[in-house]
């Protein structure tokens, strides 16, 4: 068998096969775009989330300013990593089945019931995902206002639900830092523990690292990170001015 040349530029980088499979219907798996990485940390007073805002379709960059945190109400915030158009069509689903319990209640659905939407969205999502198209894996922040406890989540594809009292991560380039918050929380103290702007240079530290071992993650050279804080006031994020300044001292280290 003769191998050929490829014809053109479209042919050579592949983005050939994704006008091809948009053309068709159906979109190829391989060149899905998806979003990598994001993290939450736990800080003494809540939980900040970061990600980087990149969005990959096979070994194209498509997209270099990516929202991947999402406020799904005052009090839980979603980081998505994985299939982008997906996740954001079940977050803006979530977004809406929040909204509509609270007005047709009158009552906030409980921490429990918004957990175990979002497993029920991820569980739905299943069929799609064992066919390598549509997986997506979010981690969540929750404030239990009932109990007044932070909570930090992670999901597999099944939508089983995971808990850790600390941090989560996911998407391509968590693979590379997991050991780090373990060091980290070993030598500086448990991130709940500490306060907002060193546990913010931790995380940036993290993604930066990330940015440096896999491609698909986006560094903050050209584009600040995206970030939320989530506290017993709400959620919000970080002034643009403190965020340039807490990325130029970690860029400058």
């Amino acid at each position: 068998m003769i191998a050929q040349e490829p014809r053109d530029f479209a042919e050579l980088t592949g983005f050939g096969k994704v006008l091809a499979s948009y053309g068709n219907g159906m979109t190829d798996p391989h060149f899905e775009t998806h979003g990598t990485t994001v993290l939450q940390l736990r800080y003494d007073q809540g939980v900040l989330t970061l990600a980087d805002r990149r969005a990959t379709a096979g070994n194209l960059i498509m997209y270099d300013q990516a929202e991947k945190i999402i406020a799904l109400d005052d009090s839980t915030v979603v980081a998505i990593s994985g299939a982008f158009a997906k996740s954001v069509d079940v977050c803006r689903f979530l977004k809406h089945s929040f909204k509509y319990y609270r007005r047709t209640v009158l009552q906030e659905m409980s921490l429990e019931g918004k957990l175990m939407e979002i497993s029920r969205a991820l569980a739905g999502n299943a069929p799609m995902a064992m066919q390598g198209i549509g997986l997506f894996l979010p981690i969540v922040a929750a404030y239990d206002k009932k109990r007044g406890e932070f909570g930090v989540y992670f999901f597999d594809g099944a939508g089983a639900r995971f808990q850790n009292g600390s941090y989560a991560c996911a998407g391509s380039g968590s693979e590379r830092i997991r050991g780090v918050f373990e060091y980290i929380a070993r030598t500086k103290g448990r991130f709940e523990t500490r306060p907002l702007d060193e546990v913010l240079a931790d995380g940036l530290q993290m993604l930066d690292i990330a940015a440096d071992l896999d491609s698909a993650t986006g560094g903050f050279n050209k584009t600040l990170p995206v970030t939320r804080v989530l506290d017993q006031h709400g959620t919000r994020e970080i002034p643009e001015d403190q965020l340039r300044a807490a990325t130029l001292k970690v860029l400058a280290g």
